[in-house]
């Protein structure tokens, strides 16, 4: 069996690679889908232009410029997290990084919850709200 395209030829059934890809892409839509139930409006209205994609060859570049300001971490308001920003951006082009940044985005959004969950009761027991 021979894969061209995403597609076999001379064979039957789906193309593996497509299959891995389209399960990236459906993970990755699924964290941007949390990430912008979290995030403001405006926020969330920025990130669906950037993954339209349109919108490619200013992701691209905004995405790796993100990942080398990260290096300059030790400046103010500039930090590592910059650099998982910029390969967010970058996994929504390259396929082999959806899947892993789709499970990390899906991991933070957990730990967001729980951590929000907790404050909230630590503000009830120390204000009684």
């Amino acid at each position: 069996m021979i894969y061209r395209g995403g597609a076999a030829v001379g064979g039957n059934g789906p193309c593996p690679r497509k299959a891995m890809t389209d399960k990236g892409r459906q993970e990755l839509d699924e964290a941007y889908a949390g990430l912008e139930k979290e995030v403001p409006d405006r926020v969330a209205r920025a990130l669906r232009w950037l993954r339209d994609p349109r919108s490619r060859w200013i992701r691209l570049p905004l995405g790796l410029a993100l990942i080398a300001l990260s290096s300059l971490w030790f400046l103010p308001i500039i930090g590592l997290e910059w650099a998982v920003v910029g390969l967010l951006l970058i996994a929504q082009d390259v396929p082999f990084l959806r899947v892993p940044a789709a499970r990390v985005m899906l991991w933070v959004e957990d730990l967001w919850r729980v951590f929000r969950r907790w404050w909230s009761k630590q503000r009830k027991r120390r204000f009684g709200r």
